[in-house]
């Protein structure tokens, strides 16, 4: 059953926290590998950079470019962009 939905809290917290930990692993060896101020700056502009596009996919276009649209995951965003959809017209916010 690879496309049942989880719904058990203490998997999905699980799952953040062994996201979280693979993350400060990975950043932690990259940093000892080569230790200065320029890879640490750099390794946070893109970990910066990379939430502020997960942010974008997921909430930004689900609520502000096309309120029909459900995220379900970055896959399904790159279908969604392939395919050329655009907002309709009542969902564009007015300038």
């Amino acid at each position: 059953m690879l496309t049942k939905d989880i719904s058990n809290t203490g998997l999905l917290y699980a799952k953040g926290f062994l996201f979280l930990v693979a993350g400060v692993l990975a950043a932690t060896i990259l940093l000892l590998e080569n230790p200065s101020l320029h890879v640490a700056m750099l390794l946070g502009l893109c970990v910066w950079c990379f939430a502020r596009a997960y942010f974008f996919v997921f909430y930004v276009v689900e609520h502000y470019v096309d309120g029909k649209y459900r995220y379900r995951g970055i896959v399904s965003f790159l279908k969604y962009v392939l395919r050329g959809q655009v907002p309709s017209e009542e969902m564009k916010r007015p300038d």
